[in-house]
């Protein structure tokens, strides 16, 4: 992958799936520049929990992930959550679900107002969503990856979602997710797709198991200046033109921070002198989830994963996750006004209250919900329920989240991980939005589903949530079991932190590019997103020269 050195054109920090696409892209630009890319992690091309879809279980809490773990939270019964991460070239698609969704309309519109430049709303950012999909990952439908692949309970769920008043909509990735809308994955032919082959790095010089330390920086005509990286082991790397973080929502603050740029009195808790001033790790935001598993009826009937063979022998049934439709839902206005004036009420900042108010319409994609055919999304949420074909279960996420966390350090080395603090369940919007998410949940199993589930099968100690729970009985489960839907964003926001250039304020030289840089919550998977934002970043930075 290109030859070793020490001074290159562009240095990327970060070769997770941003990285590895700018890296990528500006090494094929018309100058062909020399281009170095820094990753923490090994290369997992051919690591076995990198070969199938179901081995994606398995790469959480494995060698291919940061393992985080947030600090407690407070509005989630002061529990401190686990939070993925990938470490390895090619970073989130290398232990991700796959799950292929562009997002709303609505909220990259809201981007590009926010940040006054259309280039960031979703007319702006699709014809990169389309030379992605067009030109270097495959994204299909469940029945697209194979004929054969129509899992035994599709009808029945699709009937389900109807009979709430959902409309069918086909592709969920038009702009408008808002009912529901066929699962779209990005396996092919049942193999991940990982950035750093989907992406050709022939020309790009690739470090692995190599920690950047900082960005080093030099005050040049009264700016600062990025000169280089200084990797963990003290060598130090030199850009003659840019240095680009792309080291994900939860690293590229840290490395910011460590490099002396960062809001001042943090700084200088921890002693790295202050090279600027900005809100960097502010504006976090993560999707909160919650899973659910609900016992079968009959588990000889063949409708989950795990039991006896049946259809689910057919190797089809592999290709991919075990699921048919994605829902997306917009919660009636009336249900979030008062909860807006409750949240204004009680200090949120005004940037906030404008942000919830927008919120109220109707195109807005609040909750979003997958019912899929192992128990609540098994291992992810329910570990207590048996993955023997006896559950189906569900996950459910507020997509639009009012709350809003902080990246942080707690010292001035790169070995030591970031602090995180998502602040989740912090706004009565987020909690108004998971009840509604809940008892639409509820009903549609007990007037649709009841033939065919026996119960809910929560986590001990919890009883079975029947529709008609209260609020205090959703609260307290969602306090106890909610957790990240691995969606985070905004640590080093667009418009406070780096420009619409994507450069950081009041620096030379040195650039942003990853989901780090979503002013708002975008209502989808992240990954789609950080593709569009890299390959506009690399026509952003080739034209810049």
């Amino acid at each position: 992958m290109g030859s070793h050195k020490d001074t290159f054109d562009y240095i990327v920090v970060g070769g997770g799936l941003a990285g590895c696409t700018l890296a990528s892209l500006l090494s094929k630009s018309a100058s062909a520049p020399s281009v170095l890319l820094i990753e923490a992690g090994a290369d997992a091309s051919k690591h076995p929990l990198t070969q199938a879809p179901l081995a994606c279980f398995g790469a959480h809490k494995s060698d291919l992930d940061w393992n985080y773990t947030t600090v407690p939270q407070p509005h989630l019964n002061d529990r401190s959550l686990y939070n993925a991460a990938g470490k390895a070239l090619g970073g989130g698609s290398v232990t991700n679900y796959a799950s292929w969704t562009r997002g709303s309309k609505f909220d990259y519109d809201r981007w590009g107002d926010v940040v006054g430049d259309d280039r960031w709303s979703y007319n702006g950012l699709l014809p990169y969503f389309e030379k992605i999909e067009k030109e270097y990952i495959t994204a299909v439908t469940i029945l697209e990856s194979s004929p054969n692949r129509k899992y035994p309970l599709r009808d029945r769920i699709l009937q389900a979602w109807q009979d709430l008043g959902l409309q069918s909509i086909g592709s969920a990735n038009t702009g408008n997710p808002i009912g529901i809308g066929e699962f779209v994955e990005n396996w092919k032919d049942g193999k991940r797709q990982i950035a750093s082959n989907a992406f050709d790095l022939s020309s790009v010089t690739v470090l692995t198991e190599t920690v950047a330390q900082k960005v080093v920086l030099e005050e040049q005509q009264g700016k600062v200046t990025a000169k280089g990286v200084q990797v963990e082991d003290g060598r130090q790397f030199l850009a003659i033109k840019e240095v680009i973080v792309s080291a994900g929502a939860y690293r590229t603050p840290q490395i910011l921070l460590l490099s002396g740029i960062g809001p001042a009195e943090d700084l200088k808790k921890v002693g790295i002198p202050v090279q600027l001033d900005l809100p960097v790790g502010q504006n976090f935001h993560d999707h909160l989830s919650v899973g659910f598993a609900w016992k079968l009826k009959d588990p000889a009937a063949g409708f989950a994963m795990g039991g006896a063979a049946g259809p689910w022998a057919d190797p089809a049934y592999q290709l991919g996750l075990p699921a048919d439709w994605i829902v997306t839902e917009n919660v009636p206005s009336q249900i979030l006004e008062e909860a807006a004036r409750t949240d204004a009420a009680t200090g949120s900042s005004e940037a906030a209250q404008k942000y919830a108010t927008s919120l109220l319409d109707a195109k807005a994609a609040h909750l979003e919900t997958v019912i899929i055919y192992v128990p609540g999304g098994q291992p992810l949420t329910n570990t207590h329920v048996p993955f023997d074909g006896t559950h189906i279960g569900a996950i459910m996420g507020v997509m639009s989240p009012t709350s809003r966390g902080k990246i942080s350090i707690s010292s001035a080395s790169a070995l030591d991980p970031p602090v995180i603090d998502p602040n989740f369940n912090a706004t009565e919007v987020d909690r108004r939005l998971m009840r509604y998410g809940f008892r639409r949940l509820l009903k549609l199993v007990k007037d649709s589903l009841s033939d065919v589930v026996e119960s809910e099968n929560p986590p001990p100690p919890f009883q079975a949530l029947p529709d008609g729970s209260s609020d205090s009985e959703i609260d307290e489960r969602v306090r106890s079991e909610g957790r990240t839907f691995f969606h985070a964003g905004g640590s080093a926001s667009m418009g406070s932190v780096v420009d619409t250039e994507l450069r950081v304020i009041g620096t030379n030289g040195l650039r942003v590019v990853d989901a780090s840089v979503l002013p708002v919550s975008i209502g989808g998977h992240y990954q789609v997103a950080t593709y569009a934002i890299a390959a506009q970043a690399a026509d952003i930075i080739a034209r810049a020269g």
